[in-house]
């Protein structure tokens, strides 16, 4: 059935991830997303593959795509291009700065062409400043932003870890680009008027950050400002960053064991869980469930600096592993569970394709792929009851989709023959 962006195109320069995630969850919302690629393809085509050009990485963020592959620095290659963008609604692009410039394809030129026109562009810092003509990468955004120090991990030299899941700055870019997209659809479908939408690794990072970057003046007196001051100092003196990250595991409160006590994770007798009690309601019931009569962090006096409160906080958070390593996974979630208390178990992502509840609700999809055959994959991000999303189709192989899109914009056999001939195109 058709997707709520059914009938919109977009003409998508991506590479890597931020952007190619965007292009996958437009894709699942029904919109035409035409990939362009260089002859040599998206970098991540052969990153941890086992057949070339096909990365299990480049396929899940490309399903549903169409692929182009042109060299641009060719002016036949460019005016092709610019035939294309006057039949799209939405152009998006994550090249360094200035790039797209040198390309043709930045806003200013491809407005004149549409102008209607959508345009995305996804940066690591954005495009002014500093900073502003620079490129980016997710671990690169991640320590600029302070992610990294805020995830406190620590490697075996003594040296910054990165958060090593996900690529976390990529993957909220592409979530801001796609809001931000469908927000101008909306707009140019009232007014007529396109528009450039631009975000950013540094900006979605900082915006998933709200509370700590955010300033204000009591709790920054109180708190921040003197966290701040310590490391600043310790910097100035040359610390390592295991020092510098204990200075801020102090200041951010990674100390308040008693309120930590009910919202981390735990290993049990054949196993490892999650709990994740946040409100008095649920706190109390985990309690009742694990038979601890008295919490110091609920009694209006607790003081996290006062030592004997800290010495209270501490022997209830070593009460509880204690008692939940007596019971197996299976008990301990069925008690948590009936006390209406937020629980789960630690699983590996690479169960989750098969997770009973991810079946149920049908989050992930059943595709068949032309070279690897019967694939699952994550699908959309979104479920909506009128207009349903979807996978549209696997990803593309490397310019398979070249010519047909040269023929929908007039091109005539012989043009592709020869651009094909005089290595323009693939």
């Amino acid at each position: 059935m058709p997707g709520p962006l059914d009938g919109v195109r977009v003409l998508e320069f991506s590479q890597i991830v931020a952007l190619p995630f965007n292009g996958a969850i437009m894709s699942d919302l029904g919109a035409e997303v035409i990939k362009v690629e260089p002859l040599t393809g998206d970098p991540h085509r052969n990153r941890g593959t086992v057949m070339p050009n096909e990365g299990k990485r480049f396929q899940s963020l490309n399903r549903g795509k169409q692929s182009v592959a042109v060299n641009l620095r060719d002016p036949r290659g460019l005016a092709f291009i610019h035939k294309v963008v006057q039949t799209v609604d939405i152009v998006t692009i994550n090249f360094r700065p200035g790039v797209s410039k040198r390309l043709g394809i930045d806003y200013e030129t491809l407005k004149k062409l549409n102008p209607g026109l959508i345009y995305c562009e996804i940066t690591g810092f954005g495009n002014r400043g500093p900073m502003g003509d620079r490129g980016g990468t997710d671990i690169v955004a991640n320590g600029y932003s302070g992610l990294m120090m805020a995830d406190q991990k620590v490697d075996e030299h003594g040296q910054p870890a990165n958060i090593s899941a996900i690529s976390l700055a990529d993957y909220c870019a592409g979530f801001s680009a796609t809001v931000g997209i469908t927000s101008a659809l909306y707009h140019r479908a009232i007014t007529g008027q396109g528009q450039k939408i631009e975000t950013s690794l540094l900006q979605a990072a900082i915006a998933v950050q709200d509370t700590v970057v955010m300033r204000e003046p009591v709790h920054d007196a109180t708190l921040r400002d003197p966290m701040v001051t310590e490391i600043l100092e310790l910097r100035k003196q040359g610390a390592g960053y295991s020092e510098v990250q204990d200075a801020y595991r102090r200041g951010r409160g990674a100390s308040r064991v008693a309120s930590r006590a009910y919202y981390s994770t735990y290993q049990v007798k054949d196993g490892s869980m999650v709990l994740g009690a946040l409100t008095p309601a649920n706190r109390a019931a985990a309690r009742t469930v694990l038979g601890i009569a008295y919490d110091p962090s609920d009694e209006p006096d607790f003081d996290e600096s006062q030592q004997q409160s800290m010495d209270q906080a501490t022997a209830l958070h070593a009460e509880m592993r204690s008692t939940l390593r007596t019971r197996t996974l299976e008990d301990w979630l069925e008690a948590f569970t009936n006390a209406g208390v937020p629980v789960a178990p630690v699983n590996m992502p690479e169960e989750m394709s098969d997770d009973p509840q991810v079946e149920a609700m049908g989050f992930m999809r059943d595709l068949e792929h032309p070279l690897f055959g019967p694939q699952r994959l994550a699908g959309p991000v979104v479920s909506m009851s009128e207009t349903p999303t979807d996978i549209r189709g696997v990803s593309p192989g490397l310019g398979t989709d070249t010519e047909s899109v040269m023929l929908a914009v007039g091109m005539s056999e012989e043009d592709i023959k020869e651009l094909r001939q005089d290595g323009v195109i693939l």
